[in-house]
């Protein structure tokens, strides 16, 4: 039997890629299609579980080759702009933290910045921050992937131009805060033919009730969304943006980082206490509706989703208490387009 050449292969694990790609945004658009898991700042911690004894570095290449290893659905990366125009990837406004060097992102230039090494605890590794560029191209087809762009206006539509050319469109989701009264964000010229997810948040009105409405007009639009991320809310905001997003048949998402996501929610802890009592801190969660979880420890989720079924299509139509009735909340079906 010949084997197939280089180019073929290349070819092949393109195609298959992009099909693995594909169904994980089909899964996204599906509220019925399993629990997600987002890894936040990609796969940087040990996964003792997998064999994975140390950790790497936040929002860099080796945490994104992580997380494919580890099957991960979502990779969550944040987006800065350096003095010359570059798109990098970092966290923090200045480099201190994560690198071997010191000052602001925006005081550097792309060259700068690559001369620095990345750091795991103090210690340099022999990586410099990626470009986005760079990323995009090693995760193409293979994961989606969540941006959290630092910064706004001239660099949201500079990082939308990159995407476009690519041809990230279709697994790359954009996400910014929705406001009372605001019009589908996503149906802006910005947005046309990129996946969006609204932010709602208790900065975005003041009560449970018209943070539903938010909810319940961002997923209004003609472009269809995925999900809704939660962002520091209460028992009775979190209520109402939970039904309004499960009426509105799009997922709920939350951040599992203690005060991040959910606050005062019954049964609900964050990831600090997700290690030692996952039932609480995830199951909660999910018993309370959240169905896409982003999390600094994505490995021990997904062992605790496969232990209880919760990854399959079938097993999590999860049943979820109206506020104010006893009748269960069935997260559905969606469509992309309307």
């Amino acid at each position: 039997m010949r084997l197939p050449t280089f180019a073929t292969a290349l070819a092949l694990t393109a195609l298959t890629g992009s099909a693995h790609a594909a169904d994980l945004r089909d899964r996204l658009y599906d509220p019925a299609g399993g629990v997600m898991v987002v890894a936040h700042r990609a796969c940087h911690a040990a996964a003792p579980s997998r064999g994975l004894m140390t950790a790497v570095p936040e929002n860099s290449l080796a945490a994104l080759e992580r997380c494919i290893a580890l099957g991960v659905d979502v990779v969550e990366i944040d987006v800065r702009r350096t003095q010359d125009g570059a798109l990098v990837l970092m966290h923090d406004a200045k480099v201190d933290r994560t690198t071997t060097g010191k000052g602001k992102v925006s005081d550097l230039t792309l060259g700068e910045l690559q001369d620095l090494r990345l750091e795991v605890d103090g210690a340099a590794t022999g990586a410099s921050p990626p470009t986005l560029s760079a990323f995009l191209r090693m995760a193409r087809g293979r994961i989606l992937v969540n941006l959290d762009i630092k910064e706004d206006g001239a660099t949201v539509a500079q990082v939308a131009r990159l995407v476009h050319d690519v041809g990230a469109d279709d697994w790359v989701l954009f996400k910014a805060r929705a406001d009372l009264g605001a019009t589908p964000i996503a149906d802006q010229p910005l947005y046309r033919n990129l996946a969006f997810m609204p932010i709602v948040g208790g900065k975005g009105a003041p009560r449970a009730e018209q943070l539903g409405a938010i909810t319940t007009a961002q997923a209004s639009g003609l472009q269809a969304i995925p999900a809704v991320e939660l962002d520091a809310l209460k028992k009775d905001g979190f209520a109402a943006v939970r039904d309004a997003a499960h009426a509105a048949h799009v997922r709920v998402w939350t951040n599992s980082l203690a005060g991040k996501g959910v606050r005062g929610v019954p049964d609900t802890a964050g990831d600090s206490h997700a290690l030692t009592d996952p039932d609480k801190a995830w199951g909660g969660l999910i018993a309370e509706g959240v169905n896409v979880v982003q999390t600094d420890h994505p490995a021990a989720l997904l062992d605790y989703l496969n232990q209880h079924d919760l990854r399959g299509r079938a097993s999590t139509s999860i049943a979820v208490a109206n506020a104010g009735s006893p009748a269960p909340v069935l997260i559905g079906a969606s469509s992309r387009s309307r």
